[in-house]
């Protein structure tokens, strides 16, 4: 690693970290395409830039790992590194749900797919990754709690999506696998929202010092809305 001064490297490295949330973001609008178009050329593609996507990802760990054994930094330096250690593990994850998705292909029909808000919901979801890494970059703390602010409303629409597969399931002429298929995109959806959740709590950390504490459990909170419904 070059003599240069340790801002330049924390630059460059957060720099490597946007361009890959930009490719993760654009996969998975992708993935949410193609299931819909049914479009199995697209989901050759969207598995071939996961797999650069996981390339990716191991590059920048190990140069972070380089980073800190070589410059050793301190105080906020030093959480810097950790922060986009811990965000380029989400975005990997983030990565993965894509494929997750596009596997759900051969289960479900368009038709399926347009009883569910499943554009609307990924287009939020994408907004608090897009966001949420605007908040790191700009170590805005106040941008990084309206991210989390924003999960509950993902979570509202996956119990929404929950609620409908739990009715249609019990119609005459329900389709389960379709259903089983619809219910995992939901939770495919509703996990991205989790990631950009956990990347705001990060940049909090970051400007703050402080550990975010971890939400209630979603399925505590589907219980809850269940029984209250019936």
């Amino acid at each position: 690693m070059s003599e240069r001064p340790v801002h330049e490297h924390i630059k460059e490295l957060s720099g490597v970290l946007v361009q890959l949330s930009e490719k993760v973001l654009e996969n998975f609008f992708l993935s949410l395409s193609a299931v819909k178009h049914q479009d199995v050329e697209s989901a050759r593609q969207i598995r071939m830039v996961d797999n650069e996507i996981d390339s990716a990802e191991v590059d920048l760990e190990e140069r972070c790992l380089a980073f800190l054994a070589l410059q050793q930094p301190v105080a906020r330096d030093l959480r810097t590194i950790v922060t986009i250690m811990k965000i380029n593990d989400d975005l990997e994850r983030i990565g993965d749900l894509a494929v997750h998705i596009i596997d759900r292909m051969p289960e479900i029909t368009p038709q399926m797919l347009a009883l569910f808000e499943f554009e609307t919901m990924g287009q939020h979801a994408g907004e608090m990754v897009k966001r949420s890494i605007e908040a790191f970059v700009s170590k805005d703390r106040n941008l990084a709690d309206e991210v989390i602010a924003l999960d509950e409303e993902i979570d509202i629409m996956h119990r929404l999506a929950f609620k409908k597969v739990t009715a249609m399931m019990r119609g005459q002429e329900a389709h389960a696998d379709e259903l089983i298929a619809a219910l995992s995109i939901s939770r495919y959806i509703e996990r991205m929202a989790d990631h950009a959740t956990r990347i705001a709590r990060e940049v909090v950390y970051l400007v703050t010092g402080e550990i975010a504490r971890h939400k209630e459990d979603f399925y505590e909170n589907l219980i809850k809305s269940l029984k209250e419904s019936s």
